[in-house]
């Protein structure tokens, strides 16, 4: 984990950057990105024709390129870009590319403290994982569903291990795909493999399975389950036990299973996206009593109250005594926490974010197309253009408010007391 402690939590605000002078100094700017310690804002930029560059609190990056996307900010606040120089693809970070250059790169990924940095790529017609500028030495014909570990150290995906012609749909029954671990692939072979999840001491991976055209189970460490259901969702680890659960389906019904075998009661119209305290003694997951209902359950026990449209973005605090979510109920966007709706009502609203003591709550959301920031349920009054996710400093007493306020250009970060925001 990335330590908070030596960022800025003085109370107040500081200008970081004026973007709004970049729009008339450069041909075109992109969607402009903040880093999660609020002291750097960069966005992709277009210097010259056909050129392209990164413009980071008002200065360019040295070398341009043919292009550049996917800008993104590791835990660490350093930035990344995968670029594109005479045709090659590889990725920048703070200005360096790497040495290795591919015929395209893609999905960018981090260990939590920002040291690993993981892309996939794909040279001469063969895909393969790059960590740190250090590329797999086995490449696959097909790779997808990259998965980095927490730490960072390892990293998987689903790949083609044998090759079938597109109409050939009796090869493709036997089985043609496997999961890679840092390059080494698993023996055995499935129709699909997909939802990875590496053991938190980085050292097993489970994946969802498709044994043949109508069952499916879960692998771990290419071990696939004695049992077999209709339909599988994203194999969890206990994070203290080290055992795997999984959503199944079976009869039409959705249930969860412990390695295997029967562990909730309870059966659901749909179960997902569950997830275990740090601790492993519970689990949340997103779930539907009833069709066209949706909420979240604890333990199999489901909330009382429910949303009409869809549950997404289920958070557990820190010390896993409270759960909360986003929900969507007539086109209008919700905030739970312990089954309670808060009363606002959003065009849009983000992912919520517990303190560390898991006392507050806070959250980004969106209405009439300017942003706010809610915390245990009152909005602040400040309104933005552009805002960013809330952070809470290691005490759980401040928040890090990361914005451009509406009807300015000016990127500011800045710090307020909980006890008076």
């Amino acid at each position: 984990m990335v330590s908070k402690q030596d960022w800025d939590w003085d109370i107040g605000e500081k200008e970081i950057a004026d973007i709004g002078p970049w729009k008339e100094q450069f041909l075109m700017v992109q969607e402009p990105y903040v880093s999660p310690d609020g002291e750097k804002i960069a966005a992709i930029i277009m210097p010259d024709e056909m050129e392209f560059s990164v413009c980071e609190n008002g200065v360019v990056w040295e070398d341009v390129f043919d292009k550049v996307w996917f800008l993104k900010f590791g835990p660490d606040s350093r930035l990344t870009a995968l670029v594109s120089d005479t045709a090659e693809w590889t990725l920048a970070v703070d200005q360096s590319a790497w040495e290795h250059r591919f015929d395209y790169v893609w999905d960018t990924r981090f260990s939590e403290d920002g040291k690993k940095i993981v892309i996939a790529a794909q040279k001469d017609g063969r895909y393969l994982v790059v960590t740190n500028d250090a590329p797999w030495e086995t490449d696959f014909e097909s790779l997808n569903n990259l998965t980095v570990s927490r730490l960072g150290g390892n990293a998987a995906a689903v790949v083609q291990i044998v090759s079938f012609q597109s109409g050939d749909i009796f090869k493709f029954q036997e089985g043609a795909y496997s999961v890679a671990v840092n390059g080494i692939a698993w023996s055995r072979t499935f129709v699909n493999v997909w939802d990875m999840d590496f053991s938190s001491d980085n050292q097993h991976v489970a994946a969802a399975i498709r044994t043949n055209l109508y069952e499916y189970t879960v692998a771990v460490d290419d071990s696939p389950w004695r049992q077999t259901f209709n339909g599988v969702w994203e194999p969890r680890f206990n994070p203290q036990s080290g055992s795997v659960t999984a959503p199944v389906r079976v009869g039409g019904k959705w249930s969860l299973v412990k390695n295997g075998d029967k562990f909730w009661d309870r059966q659901f119209v749909q179960l997902w996206h569950h997830q275990y305290t740090p601790d492993g003694r519970k689990i949340a997951a997103i779930v539907a009593p009833e069709f066209g209902r949706w909420t979240v359950a604890i333990d199999g026990v489901p909330w009382s109250h429910t949303f009409g449209d869809l549950v997404t973005d289920l958070v557990w605090s820190p010390d896993g005594s409270k759960a909360a979510c986003i929900g969507k109920e007539n086109e209008k966007w919700h905030i739970a926490l312990d089954g309670v709706r808060w009363s606002g009502a959003y065009d849009m609203a983000w992912k919520p974010v517990f303190s560390p003591d898991g006392a507050h709550l806070a959250a980004k959301v969106e209405t009439d197309g300017q942003y706010a920031m809610v915390i245990d349920a009152q909005p602040l009054p400040q309104k933005f253009d552009y805002l960013w996710e809330p952070i809470f400093s290691p005490e759980g007493d401040k928040l890090l408010i990361r914005g451009i306020k509406a009807g300015e250009t000016k990127y500011c970060r800045q710090v307020v007391s909980i006890a008076d925001p």
